[in-house]
């Protein structure tokens, strides 16, 4: 949506620089007048308009760009996945910016209704008249003249010469209908009442229709259409969406413009650059990103988007960048899910991920999770596993002690305090676990869940490393919220120094991963 609002101000503003630059000036007012409700027509429209063709006017190579990488040098252990529990009460406030936008749009909509309203009382609070097809309203104590649809509004204090002259001018904005022109800049004014460049649309087109009145009434009494113009004793109404005659504001220009001359047919083709504007906002629109996203598989080659983490090899920090341009790929674009499959059968083994349409059929085996997007809508997550764990799948002579030592290849797993007791590496391990989990549980800061507004289940997941002295060291953390990446870093540090890992009777560096879900109760 805010990339919709952005490309309708853009044209917009496009479109009014174009119109204040070259044609303000001219005497083609019809022309103006057409001009105006149609680009305010097509700013709107053009951001949804989609035609395949013009895509290929940018190279594809310009559209995708994300290589296949190779990642990994840790295996870090992963943990048991950590429950915890948070509250977020249902009836809580929580502040968005939509509500600024019906808060504004109510407001002028009220504005709207109190003008409207005001112009209905003129009609059923003072004497009228039928003339042919118009119904004339004679105010009364008054000097104003406006129309407002089949309605002129005049006062009874006019003279006769000046209401036959004002009866001219209001005539046309009847005929050519110039209050549905400025009823739809109204209307859009609800809508859009953030936008100033609605507002200054409809100032526009309303000095346009008082040209082209101005343009037919002073054929009939020039002279006395001046003197009309250049009495200052007049106030009219200041309502947005009528046509008033006396409206000083305008008073200078509308004489300018009635001494003009009329502008030459072949300034006419200048109106011409109305095309090449509306074919490049197309195309622009047509070959943006987050239009394109379903139809990624004819522009993309989606191998590109294939990185491989050869666990106990490489460094995940080589990767990282691309990695999460790759999942920033796969969060906007809904048609599209991420494919993990984890290989065992190599000698060193491998996670591959890939993207993929997610009407694809998952093969047997393979896990599904849901997860949010951006937009709030779902992504699809799916997870495979090839062959099984080979304990020492390594030469444990790659490592000397000082670097990272896999789970596959370590004689002997750090210990978690009060885990010494167990008499086998099994043992300690689930007691590991339970330690870990217990820990984290007792002291995550679950009223992060009312704090941040949290709903539903959230994922948090947390890399770290036992050192050689037993201490947690690079601690690092991906989550939704970067408040949650903080206080899943603090708990992580604050766990208590563990019996560090052996490997060939020395102390080693040891990484681990482990996943939080954290379940919020509404």
């Amino acid at each position: 949506m805010a990339h919709y609002v952005i490309q309708v101000i853009a044209f917009q503003l496009f479109f009014l620089v174009v119109y204040d630059v070259f044609l303000k000036k001219e005497t083609f007012f019809n022309w103006n007048r057409a001009y105006l409700l149609i680009t305010a027509a097509l700013s709107f429209m053009l951001p949804v308009i989609k035609i395949d063709r013009f895509k290929d006017i940018v190279p594809q190579q310009y559209i995708i760009t994300l290589p296949e990488v190779v990642i990994g040098k840790q295996n870090p252990i992963v943990l048991d996945e950590v429950f915890i529990e948070g509250i977020n009460q249902a009836s809580s406030f929580s502040w968005s910016w939509m509500y600024l936008f019906y808060l504004g749009s109510a407001i002028a909509f009220s504005i709207f209704a109190y003008k409207l309203t005001n112009i209905i009382r003129l009609i059923y609070g003072n004497p009228k008249h039928h003339e042919s097809n118009l119904l004339i309203v004679n105010l009364e104590n008054s000097r104003d003249a406006f129309s407002f649809f089949n309605y002129i509004f005049i006062g009874k204090q006019l003279v006769k010469e000046e209401r036959e002259t004002i009866l001219k001018h209001e005539w046309v904005h009847v005929k050519q209908k110039h209050s549905l022109d400025m009823l739809f800049f109204e209307i859009l004014r609800i809508f859009f009442w953030f936008n100033p460049f609605i507002y200054m649309y409809q100032n526009r087109i309303s000095v346009v229709h008082e040209f082209l009145a101005d343009a037919e009434a002073v054929k009939h009494n020039k002279a006395q259409y001046y003197q009309n113009l250049l009495s200052q004793v007049f106030n009219a109404k200041q309502v947005s969406f009528i046509n008033p005659f006396f409206k000083q504001s305008l008073i200078k220009k509308r004489i300018v413009m009635l001494q003009k001359s009329k502008s030459k047919q072949v300034q006419l083709v200048k109106y011409a650059l109305l095309i090449p504007m509306v074919f490049g906002m197309l195309v622009y629109s047509s070959c943006s990103n987050e239009n394109n996203a379903n139809n990624l598989p004819e522009q993309v080659d989606l191998s590109q988007y294939t990185y491989t983490i050869e666990m106990g090899k490489d460094n995940p920090e080589d990767f990282k960048e691309k990695a999460d341009a790759s999942r920033e790929f796969i969060i906007n674009n809904p048609d599209y899910a991420q494919w993990m499959e984890t290989d065992y059968t190599k000698q060193v083994p491998s996670i591959t991920a890939s993207v993929r349409h997610k009407d694809e059929k998952i093969p047997e085996g393979y896990s599904v999770e849901e997860v949010e997007t951006k937009d709030g809508k779902k992504k699809t997550l799916v997870f495979g596993t090839i062959g099984e764990p080979k304990s020492k799948s390594i030469d444990s002579s790659d490592y000397d002690g000082k670097n990272e030592v896999p789970y596959t290849v370590i004689d002997e797993v750090p210990v978690f305090p009060g885990c010494d007791s167990q008499a086998d590496e099994a043992g300690k391990k689930v007691c590991f676990n339970e330690g870990i989990s217990n820990f984290v549980v007792k002291n995550f800061n679950a009223d992060l869940a009312k704090t941040l507004d949290l709903k539903g289940s959230v994922k948090i997941f947390v890399f770290f490393k036992i050192d050689r002295q037993g201490n947690i060291t690079e601690a690092k953390a991906r989550a939704p919220k970067p408040e949650l990446e903080v206080e899943a870093v603090r708990v992580v540090n604050m766990l208590p120094r563990m019996t560090p890992g052996m490997h060939d009777g020395k102390a080693v560096n040891v990484p681990y991963y482990l996943p939080i879900k954290f379940e919020i109760n509404e």
